[in-house]
């Protein structure tokens, strides 16, 4: 089954460094699934391509969470 890579995955796969971020490559049904289910991949034409180039790491990336107080109470001054 053919993905489209959502990210970039570090070391290589059968000797073969990974596709880059907006690339195809052919998978095992099974192994495809993971990807796709873990949101590392889409299924080719199921993705908006750019009109300029693959899709970047910063466009398929979550928003950040933001930090909230965790609750404690000030200090009291003396």
């Amino acid at each position: 089954m053919q993905v489209r890579m959502n990210v970039t995955v570090s070391g290589t796969r059968n000797g073969e460094p990974w596709p880059e971020i907006g690339e195809v490559v052919d998978l095992p049904d099974d192994e495809a699934k993971q990807l796709l289910d873990g949101g590392l991949a889409v299924k080719p034409g199921d993705d908006p391509q750019p009109a300029e180039g693959p899709l970047t790491e910063e466009a398929t990336m979550p928003p950040a969470e933001t930090s909230t107080p965790t609750g404690r109470k000030p200090r009291a001054q003396k």
